[in-house]
């Protein structure tokens, strides 16, 4: 393989796998409630009507009412203000505190909050509801929850409809005395994880496009009128979604003092939506059929990260661990590049030994390029040798590890799971750094036996890899790390066996 190949692909897959951890930044933090009103009252930002204008003051009542409702997946606090989510405590979650996950919403945009285009804010206006909570189970699998609220201009009946063991949450909006109007989706409900390493914040989906907004770059609102399914906040692990059942006139992403918010416009009348907030598990958000399955993203090599998610999962099932999992896995994977690692291998052992007779020929025609060029080529026609062998192996792997990198990043079953002794979770960085430190180890290990075609200067200089390797893999998820250091132990027992194969072949 050319030198300058070799520090190309190297190079670029170390970029590739930064990218995130390094361009992807987190937005700002988010701003106390009491300044977040003031900046809103500058109106900076060209947005929706309904989400600036406040409230008539005679509306705001003081005597708000909160509901609970408890299913077995999780417990949601409902309040009279606005008719909307205060908050969901996601039972089967916790932090690393070992506390419940909560997506919350208690921001200056509520979220199912609805602003009209006539200027009303509806997100504190008192709605009237019954005053008992709600608990799901086995006796109880379905219960609703109504709002309603009315005056001389408009009146609204909500209604919303739950399921126990279902995130899932239907609602029904009744609207009267407004031709059209707004419904948000709050800046923080969905965003727990706020990860730097993925996208966190608005996401629309529009017709299969995934579309996802950072508030930066939103320097002017996003508007979209055509096949919307749903928008979304999303993290990590997490993600809130509305998704309309029936057509809407808009949707919109707009940067509202340096948050990235997300609303759509509907017509009034009776407009039905499916909610859903929780974890992103890509199977069971595939199964309500509304397309909510591309909230999790596997990237550009999608059409490979799918799959192997689900030989992931296969393997998991048997071996009821997601360490042993990736390890079977990534054995897997590599069988089928054996032959082309194995040709590419001996391409470069080859190339290695005709590298005196090239600098010879080097030396001798370095006044005539096109001479050299000639002679090198026939050089190589000569003793069979085809300089780009060694690249094509590592090319074709490429794809396959970015896949399979993108499901072992996003993956939230991965998230707390443990693989054994200290490695508590895969989703986690090694709280010891002795697998990225052992990592290292096989990269330098690696490169001693890989043949090169290097000057002994350069391959000094290749020698730091390992090192930049070492310290980008400090904070990588345990899984990553897991797999990386695997597949080097692979390709070292691979390279081990093909030179002494060679070692045996007549010169």
């Amino acid at each position: 393989m050319d030198k300058k190949m070799l520090l190309a692909i190297i190079l670029s897959i170390a970029i590739l796998i930064t990218y995130q951890y390094f361009f992807v930044k987190p937005v700002p933090q988010e701003k106390a409630i009491q300044e977040t009103v003031r900046e809103e009252s500058k109106g900076t930002q060209p947005i929706p009507k309904a989400a600036l204008t406040p409230m008539p003051k005679t509306e705001i009542s003081v005597a708000e009412k909160e509901v609970r409702v408890e299913s077995d997946l999780y417990t949601a606090v409902f309040t009279s203000k606005g008719g909307t989510i205060k908050s969901i405590e996601l039972k089967k979650y916790k932090d690393k505190n070992n506390r419940p996950i909560i997506l919350k919403g208690d921001d200056v945009l509520p979220p199912l909050s609805i602003g009209a285009d006539d200027g009303f804010q509806f997100s504190k206006v008192n709605f009237s509801v019954q005053d008992k909570d709600v608990k799901l189970g086995p006796s109880l699998n379905t219960a609703a929850l109504t709002f309603e609220y009315s005056s001389k201009e408009h009146s609204i009946r909500r209604t919303y409809t739950f399921k126990n063991n279902d995130y899932g949450i239907d609602l029904k909006d009744e609207v009267s005395g407004l031709s059209s109007y707004w419904l948000a989706l709050g800046k923080d409900f969905g965003i727990y994880d706020k990860d730097s390493s993925v996208h966190f914040g608005p996401v629309i989906l529009k017709d299969a496009e995934r579309m996802e907004f950072v508030a930066k770059k939103l320097t002017e609102p996003k508007s979209f009128k055509e096949g919307i399914k749903w928008v979304a906040q999303e993290d990590k692990y997490f993600f809130s979604s509305i998704v309309p059942k029936g057509q809407i006139e808009e949707a919109k992403a707009w940067n509202k003092n340096g948050d990235a918010l997300t609303a759509i416009k509907l017509s009034g009348g009776v407009n039905n939506y499916f909610l859903y907030a929780g974890p992103k598990e890509y199977d069971a958000l595939k199964k309500y059929g509304s397309g909510l399955e591309h909230i999790v993203d596997f990237g550009f090599f999608s059409i490979l990260a799918r799959p192997l998610f689900w030989i992931l999962k296969v393997f998991y099932n048997i071996s009821h661990n997601y360490g042993i999992a990736i390890i079977i896995l990534t054995i897997l994977v590599r069988i089928p590049f054996i032959p082309l690692i194995n040709k590419g291998q001996k391409s470069m052992k080859k190339l290695q030994d005709i590298q005196p007779k090239m600098a010879e020929v080097k030396e001798k025609y370095k006044n005539d390029p096109q001479r050299m060029q000639r002679e090198t080529m026939e050089l190589y026609k000569k003793h069979k040798v085809n300089p780009v062998g060694g690249c094509l192996p590592m090319l074709l792997q490429i794809p396959v590890f970015f896949a399979l990198y993108k499901v072992l990043l996003i993956a939230i079953e991965l998230r707390g799971a443990p693989f054994m002794l200290w490695i508590h979770d895969l989703s986690a960085k090694d709280p010891y750094y002795i697998l990225p430190i052992i990592m290292g180890a096989t990269m330098v290990i690696q490169q001693k036996m890989t043949p090169s075609t290097m000057e002994p200067t350069q391959q000094k200089i290749m020698m730091i890899m390992p090192v930049v390797f070492t310290f980008m893999f400090l904070t990588f998820p345990s899984g990553l790390v897991l797999y990386w250091l695997v597949n080097n132990v692979l390709s070292i027992g691979q390279q081990f066996y093909m030179n002494k194969k060679l070692a045996k072949q007549p010169a």
